[in-house]
């Protein structure tokens, strides 16, 4: 199968390197020529160049581009694409993504998520099985051919990934609790740390930062553009998420405060179960 990628950061450059080692043949396109030299030179992709005209004999596209430059990828590469070209996405925002592919009439799209990401970014940081075993969840809607729902799932199960259906609006409220909303308050963590106004302790906190902190901390030390793109795409169903967090936090300082230990124990022992009800990829 001839399948394009546009964009070829982290993902996308994951994308290409599992699936040509299956046999297909990949066509990347960058807007840096650098980008897609280095990706040709590394056997990530059979062919790359800046121009949307490779895109031609794409039977696949997966669209890998950050949201925000999503509409303007989509408006160079409709032009160039058969009328039978299956369209993918892999953001982390569903709903705005499959309205605008709706507004602009290509029906032979699926939007596509796979869970999987790493702090580092750009090609560079492409690796092969970045989504073995990592959910992969596909929103399709009525209008949503088969066919191409099904062959954007079978890419999906070749690299063995655990494919999810759901509407796209579920979808973002579900990633706004459990993607989006930590990469706020691991952001918040570490800005609420470095506003320690005491230099020696702060100097002695980096010093002693642990597994803890380094777990707590990984994903708001992320990509800052992908963070404000699920501010941004994501707002509602965020918004709803962090007032429910700060709620949470606001009950968490009352029992401090009140020295109600009882209550702490209480509420940290209703977190410990309830963390095990969440599927957590290692």
């Amino acid at each position: 199968m001839r399948i394009g990628i546009v964009g070829l950061g982290l993902i996308g450059g994951s994308l290409a390197i599992d699936l040509r080692r299956q046999g297909h043949h990949l066509l990347g396109v960058s807007r840096r020529l650098e980008t897609c030299q280095q990706a040709v030179r590394q056997g990530i992709v059979d062919q790359a160049e800046p121009e949307m005209g490779l895109m031609a004999d794409a039977e696949v596209v997966f669209l890998c581009t950050p949201l925000g430059a999503l509409a303007a990828a989509v408006a160079q590469l409709l032009p160039q694409l058969s009328p039978a070209a299956i369209l993918t996405d892999v953001g982390s925002v569903k709903a705005p993504v499959v309205d605008q592919m709706a507004a602009v009439g290509w029906s032979n799209f699926v939007g596509g998520h796979p869970m999987a990401g790493k702090a580092e970014s750009g090609l560079e940081a492409a690796e092969a099985g970045l989504f073995v075993d990592r959910a992969y969840v596909l929103t399709p809607v009525e209008t949503t051919p088969p066919a191409a729902v099904e062959t954007v799932a079978a890419l999906a199960q070749s690299l063995h990934s655990q494919i999810y259906y759901c509407d796209p609006a579920a979808h973002d409220r579900a990633v706004a609790w459990i993607s989006h909303l930590p990469v706020m308050l691991s952001a918040s963590l570490i800005a609420a740390c470095l506003a320690e106004p005491d230099a020696s302790v702060i100097e002695l906190a980096q010093s002693l930062a642990s597994s803890g902190f380094r777990d707590t901390s990984r994903v708001g030390g992320g990509n800052p553009e992908l963070g404000v793109m699920m501010a941004r795409y994501n707002q509602s169903a965020l918004l709803e998420s962090l007032l429910a967090y700060r709620e949470q936090l606001d009950q968490m300082i009352q029992s401090v405060q009140q020295q109600n230990w009882l209550e702490l124990e209480q509420k940290l022992i209703q977190t410990q179960q309830g963390r095990s009800k969440f599927t957590i990829c290692k």
